[in-house]
Order: structure tokens, then C-alpha cells, then sequence
């Protein structure tokens, strides 16, 4: 099973089938505060609906194509940061997150943000991070404000989300 170590409360480990109540656990305790922004929470209503979903997030990964992975924070399952389609020809590829409500405020995402970046940078040789986020998810926004990602624009109506559009700002971050 690949673990990435953050720190010393922190790491980041590609989840498995076994972690699937545990996932659905995290999500389900959150679900109120992340159905504002992601429109997949309501598509999980059971543990069972992670079953086919996991083995995508491990074939990505083994195919070297990016992966979706939790995050634990002192062992607990606190959240997930994805790395996206990595474009190979063009040295790029997106990150993504979520962390569970109660956990927001401990620096935990900008740190793992921040070694994915240099994990990205130094080791993958990759050129080009983004990230994109809703206009109105302030604390989404400050990680890659707070990282010296640059602001690129915003995409109005970018996300269909339950019953309105959301605009999405794009954020980059070019390797120099």
C-alpha cells in the first residue's frame, strides 16, 4: 500500500477497498458542509458505492496517471487530495481536495498541498500545477493563494451544481 509521509501527524495513502466504510464514514459526517461544493456527495449513500470506484483510483496510480488518495491526520481518515490526469507530453496536471469540516483550520491541506508540489516539481519534473476551485469556497481558494499559485481567471458557470452554476477560478503554478 503507497503512503506518502507529510509530517509527522500527517500522510497522505492510496485507499483500498478495506477503507471504503471509513471513507464513506468521512464523508457521511461531512456531507452537509461538502454538498456545497461537490456534487458526487450525494451519489454516495453507502459504503457499497465506493466498490467501483476505488479500482479506477488504483489502475490511475498504477498507469502512472495520477491518483486519489486520503489523508490522515494523527491515523484518522480526515479527507482526500487527488492528483488529476497528468498530461505527460505537456509536463501538467490538477490537484484537488476536500477535508472533513472539524478538521479545517490545521494547516493540513496547504501541507499537503505543499509537499505534492515538491514531490511534483522534484521529483515528476512536471511544469505546471493547477487549481481549480468555486468562487465562493474562500478557504478552497486560500490554499493555493497561501502556496504563490497565481490567479489565472475565472470561468463563469464553470460547474453545474444541484440546481445552479457555479463560476470556478483557475489558480497555476509553473515550475522555474
Amino acid at each position: 500500500m503507497f503512503t506518502f509521509k507529510v509530517d509527522d501527524n500527517i500522510e497522505i495513502e492510496l485507499l483500498q477497498q478495506q477503507h471504503k466504510e471509513e471513507l464513506f464514514h468521512l464523508i457521511d459526517k461531512s456531507r452537509e458542509h461538502l454538498r456545497k461544493w461537490l456534487l458526487w456527495v450525494d451519489k454516495r449513500q453507502s459504503a457499497t458505492d465506493f466498490e467501483p470506484i476505488i479500482p479506477i483510483w488504483l489502475t490511475n496510480y498504477a498507469n502512472n496517471n495520477g491518483f486519489d488518495a486520503g489523508i490522515r491526520f494523527n491515523g484518522e481518515l480526515v479527507g482526500m487530495i487527488a492528483l488529476h490526469y497528468i498530461d505527460w507530453k505537456n509536463k501538467a496536471t490538477s490537484i484537488g481536495y476536500f477535508l472533513a469540516e472539524e478538521d479545517q483550520g490545521k494547516g493540513i491541506i496547504t501541507k499537503c498541498v505543499k509537499a505534492l508540489i515538491d514531490y511534483l516539481f522534484g521529483v515528476l519534473d512536471l511544469h505546471r500545477i493547477e487549481i481549480q476551485c468555486a468562487i465562493n469556497n474562500s478557504k478552497s481558494i486560500a490554499i493555493p493563494e497561501r502556496l504563490g499559485f497565481s490567479k489565472e481567471g475565472i470561468k463563469k458557470d464553470g460547474q453545474w451544481l444541484y440546481d445552479y452554476y457555479e463560476d470556478i477560478v483557475t489558480y497555476s503554478l509553473l515550475n522555474k
